[in-house]
């Protein structure tokens, strides 16, 4: 039985931590092939991006495999353009890592023709995966957009402290791009009630700040994004616990593409499939199902069959249906698990194409996802963050009735 009082933590990072720079480059580029697709005249559906980025001190590599319209000289000039225009709005001019002085190099080459024939349609066979693997979905009640409450808040306090800094407002014109933000959580009854501790490491410009100096600026607004009531007297504070902090992102800590799986996901919450989401583009299942996983967990919990839900799927390269559909509602469900776990798949189209369709996917979408979560965010009008609509509740419910 599942323990109903207890404490539990997630931690964020912000655009400007040296990973997520590496994240944001890399999906960069998976938007700038969608775009150059579309003006070429290129099915979008043939795009191929598997991007990695390594970025330390003044220096970017961009490594991987792609498809694309663009011819190498283009290709290679548009991604170094790319790449500086990410690490400009993310906000480093500082001089161990600068968006105009920083060195990058371009080592994308095409996809694997062994690859590309498992995952292209051919004759009789329809689209494959893009690789094995596993991936889960989650949702619950804890919050508005149906996430965990201490991934959702770690999320929410670093979002409206980046807005402030850009906006130079609230004194946060002193603080850096680079920035980690970790929330404990009370359960009481299986609910979240309050926060117990609050860690906010942050950058920041002015090197006489203290600790001291920085809680004044970032407390306030950290009261703000928490519920009201659930920061009180007890609530233990760490900001900047290790003194001063100027020298941050990629000059201070190498960064790579794909380090920061659980931030993107749930924070430790529900189970994760183990692989990274950004610099692929949506022939990657390791991408494409752990959204339609996401969508039909949210669709589920959405619907009111269950408080609770974690949906895992299965794939092998070249092969377009799912292996297996797993479903747990983790005792709070008003369905049979197994009658979901035959409706979805009805319901759904879980091959690559058919996620990709449903979803409308092969999109220039993607960096928006880049810091901040891939999940618990609205949907735009545009296609960004498809998966976390909630039309498919009604068809859902309807179905297991």
């Amino acid at each position: 039985m599942a323990r109903s009082s207890y404490l539990f933590t997630s931690e964020s990072v912000s655009e400007g931590h040296p990973d997520k720079v590496c994240d944001r480059i890399s999906d960069e580029v998976v938007d700038l092939f969608f775009r150059e697709a579309a003006k070429a005249g290129m099915d979008a559906a043939q795009v191929r991006v598997a991007c990695e980025t390594l970025a330390t001190t003044n220096r970017v590599v961009i490594a991987g495999e792609v498809r694309t319209s663009l011819d190498e000289k283009t290709m290679k000039s548009k991604v170094k353009s790319a790449a500086r225009k990410a690490i400009k709005a993310i906000g480093y001019e500082q001089d161990g890592f600068h968006w105009k002085k920083a060195k990058i190099d371009v080592l994308l080459h095409p996809q694997s023709a062994h690859i590309a024939q498992g995952v292209d349609a051919s004759g009789n066979k329809d689209e494959g995966a893009g690789d094995q693997g596993i991936m889960f979905g989650y949702a619950c009640k804890e919050t508005p957009d149906l996430m965990p409450a201490p991934i959702y808040y770690s999320h929410k306090i670093l979002e409206v402290l980046t807005a402030a800094r850009k906006a130079g407002e609230k004194g946060c014109g002193v603080l850096g791009p680079d920035a980690k933000s970790q929330v404990t959580v009370k359960y009481e009854n299986g609910k979240p009630v309050g926060v117990t501790q609050i860690v906010l490491s942050t950058q920041h410009l002015d090197e006489k700040l203290t600790s001291d100096d920085v809680r004044k600026i970032v407390e306030p607004i950290i009261r703000e994004t928490l519920p009201a009531g659930w920061v009180t007297k007890d609530t233990v504070w760490h900001v900047n616990p290790t003194g001063a902090f100027v020298i941050g992102g990629p000059d201070g800590d190498a960064g790579l593409t794909g380090r920061k799986i659980i931030v993107d996901t749930y924070g430790g919450a529900a189970p994760h499939g183990g692989g990274a989401f950004s610099g692929k583009d949506p022939t990657k299942v390791d991408r494409s199902a752990a959204y339609a996983a996401r969508y039909l967990a949210k669709n589920v919990v959405a619907a009111g069959l269950a408080d609770r839900c974690t949906i895992q799927l299965s794939y092998a390269i070249g092969v377009s249906k799912p292996l297996s559909v797993y479903v747990d509602l983790h005792g709070t469900g008003k369905v049979d698990e197994a009658k979901l776990e035959k409706v979805l798949p009805e319901i759904m189209d879980l091959s690559p194409r058919g996620i990709r369709t449903h979803l409308s996917l092969n999109k220039p979408i993607y960096a928006r996802t880049a810091a901040y979560g891939h999940f618990g965010r609205k949907a735009s009008r545009d296609g960004g963050f498809s998966w976390e609509k909630t039309d498919l509740a009604p068809t859902i419910k309807k179905a297991v009735a």
